[in-house]
């Protein structure tokens, strides 16, 4: 997956070789030794692909300048330092050229909101790391309120999804003697009170599901050995995803219940009543295909991606929760039209705020609740912009929210929703010259009649005759929606080049909702190629480019975009960056988290689901004789959420067959690749000369 779901970005479980070596042996595959991610072999081949690649992108006289533009940009003092609620005051975790581990750090309101606030150190990973000759790095903390002074912090052993979990003080800036510790792995845990938590995680042999989930949930007691946790509810071993629980608190942090979520896949969701250890969890009446909001004014929010109790696919509802779970009917909040999406909720003390996509431009509306009704505002943000709920305050109705588009820097907003007011606190210096660009939003037809929207940044005096070297971006996959955002290197390597961008909201997204979502999963997912395609056949209509100038990039989900691209119209493009991708299909689902995920592309072991998913495994379909561009294909050794065998392979057959390739391999960092500003700049540098080789030279 790419990017993880509601369920996958907690519990991704670890980069293992499952039975998939084996699998693939039998079917014939050569290349099956490569998903061994640490053997020796496999290790002797990533380091002299390596070494061959850096040899043509790294001595290029472009990638110094390149890497050291791209270091300042993620190290620069003037970033906007993004905020998270904590009690009475803000926390940030910061990183930079002296600490690229990071600072966690803490301040109070209206010094952060001056020029130069006073920052309080509560942990320095750096100092951590070199005392315990680790390699930690932030994975996110959660704090019991009401006091929010014991907070249970992730740390992660090179960037990668699995956790080590401590328990720490943040009033004497320490780990809590003999408090919570869990060992690496993935894992949730939740506040019940101070003493006790609810958690998912490998409790011992038949407890994690075949992609790696955790589907054993129980309640751990404070001094209280692992083994005698008392089980509060277990999933099942089939299940495609784990379990987690969702805490709900009343403002004053008191407990007002627990809802259990057990992940049959991606979209099949159950839904439980934690009893509080009275009686066992009790169902909650729940759409299978739904996604739970937040937990405010007494009401749980949700949306629906599936048609129910005469609400349709796309609408947000909320119950009333009493006794610790929902009672009555659910309520509608808000129907999104076919132009519109829900893509965020977030909550304060006495308010529900919903980021709303309206054709792929952001607006942000306020609710509040009062004599069962829900009414509606819309707070007065920037047009046509990506809008994003950065952080909301449990005890209060503040809350920060983000603007930004492709040319705009982005700039940090608050909020009261008790009064309306917003306020702009923080802006990022612009980080390119985006004064000879402009933005436009056009539509393409696909095969099948659909029109699919594109956002094109082009040079303003841009000729239209298909000489615009361009870059095009795509996912199409796991409901999410790609938005306008603004990319500093993209602007700083590229746009101030001469390249225009592209980037295609193709179907298998959730720019307009499930419907867009739900139109190419499993047996349709050609349709997201096709709405690719489509696009670059509009840009080659609209003489912005042709396919000597036109490169496509894509990561996770979009290595199967990428590869199944390169692969049907190997003609269309100039450049392929393929980057942690998936791309065996035909064995995805034994490697890492990929038996999670069947949702969405279907079960290569079941027969039916095997004919229509060969058809866009790429690997497979890699033809001899086929011109084929050269691709950069680059991912991580430590992805423990999308298995580095896929891009191994790939690039191994393409070398099998005579045709030339690029690969790297990243040995530190885990999926998102940039857990280390100085890596992550090299990255880019590379990413950048490659494609500035192949489509401006």
């Amino acid at each position: 997956m790419p990017r993880p779901s509601t369920l996958a970005a907690i519990f991704a479980p670890l980069a293992i070789l499952t039975g998939a070596g084996v699998a693939a042996a039998e079917a014939g595959d050569p290349f099956a030794w490569l998903e061994d991610i640490h053997g020796p072999k496999a290790l002797d081949w990533v380091q002299h692909q390596n070494a061959r690649t850096a040899a043509c992108l790294e001595t290029d006289r472009r990638y110094e300048p390149y890497r050291q533009q791209a270091l300042a940009i993620f190290t620069a003092k003037d970033r906007i330092p993004m905020p998270e609620f904590r009690g009475e005051g803000l926390d940030n975790v910061w990183q930079d050229k002296t600490h690229p581990h990071g600072i966690w750090r803490r301040v109070d309101l209206d010094s952060y909101r001056s020029a130069d606030p006073k920052w309080e150190t509560l942990l320095d990973l750096d100092d951590l790391s070199k005392a315990e000759g680790k390699s930690w790095f932030w994975k996110g903390a959660r704090c019991l309120r009401p006091e929010a002074r014991y907070c249970l912090i992730d740390l992660s052993n090179g960037g990668g999804d699995a956790v080590t979990v401590r328990e720490f003080d943040t009033r004497t800036k320490s780990f809590v003697d003999g408090g919570f510790s869990f060992a690496n792995g993935k894992q949730s845990e939740a506040w019940l009170d101070k003493d006790t938590l609810i958690a998912a995680r490998d409790w011992g042999p038949g407890t994690m599901t075949k992609s790696g989930y955790a589907f054993v949930l129980k309640r751990v007691r404070r001094g209280q050995p692992l083994s005698a946790a008392e089980t509060v509810f277990k999933g099942e071993p089939t299940d495609g995803g784990g379990v987690r629980a969702q805490v709900l608190r009343d403002p004053g942090g008191v407990l007002a219940g627990a809802i259990i979520e057990r992940s049959i896949s991606d979209y099949d969701v159950l839904y439980y009543r934690d009893n509080g250890g009275h009686a066992a969890p009790t169902p909650i009446d729940l759409p299978r295909k739904s996604r739970l909001g937040p937990y405010v004014m007494g009401q749980l929010v949700f949306t629906i991606q599936e048609d129910w109790k005469g609400f349709k696919a796309g609408d947000l509802l909320a119950y009333d929760v009493k006794g610790g779970g929902p009672v009555g009917a659910p309520r509608l909040i808000l129907r999104p039209n076919a132009h519109q999406t829900i893509d965020q909720e977030d909550a304060t003390r006495d308010h529900l705020l919903v980021a709303l996509l309206d054709d792929v431009k952001g607006e942000v509306l306020d609710f509040t609740y009062a004599g069962g009704r829900w009414t509606p505002r819309t707070l007065d943000l920037p047009k046509f912009s990506a809008v994003s709920i950065r952080a909301a305050a449990s005890d209060s109705d503040q809350a920060f929210i983000t603007s930004e588009s492709f040319l705009d820097p982005t700039a940090l907003w608050l909020i009261d929703a008790g009064t309306a007011s917003v306020d702009k606190v923080k802006t990022l210096p612009a980080r390119f010259d985006g004064s000879k660009d402009v933005v436009e939003q056009h539509w393409a037809t696909s095969k099948d009649g659909t029109k699919v929207p594109y956002f094109l940044v082009r040079p303003l005096h841009m000729k239209l005759d298909g000489s615009t070297p361009t870059q095009m971006f795509g996912y199409g996959g796991f409901l999410i929606s790609e938005v306008p955002a603004y990319k500093p290197e993209m602007g700083k390597l590229w746009l101030e080049k001469g390249g225009a961008y592209v980037l295609a909201d193709i179907r298998g997204g959730g720019e307009f909702g499930p419907r867009w979502h739900d139109a190419a999963l499993r047996e349709n997912r050609q349709r997201a190629f096709d709405d690719f395609a489509a696009v670059a056949e509009d840009l080659f209509a609209r003489k912005i480019t042709s396919p000597r100038r036109l490169g496509i990039y894509g990561r996770s989900n979009g290595g199967i975009l990428m590869s199944v691209s390169m692969t049907q119209h190997p003609d269309y493009w100039g450049a392929v960056v393929i980057e942690s991708p998936l791309i065996d299909m035909l064995t995805y689902n034994h490697l890492s988290a990929g038996a999670s995920w069947m949702g969405e592309y279907g079960d290569p072991d079941v027969p039916a689901d095997r004919a229509f998913i060969a058809r866009y495994s790429a690997y497979q379909l890699l033809k001899p004789g086929v011109r084929y561009p050269e691709p950069y294909i680059t991912t991580n050794t430590e992805d423990d959420r999308v298995h580095p065998g896929h891009a191994r392979k790939f690039a191994a057959k393409l070398e099998s067959l005579g045709d030339p390739y690029l690969y790297y391999e990243n040995t530190f960092g885990g999926h998102a690749n940039d857990a280390d500003p100085e890596l992550n700049a090299r990255r880019w540098a590379r990413h950048y000369v490659y494609l500035t080789e192949k489509l401006m030279d």
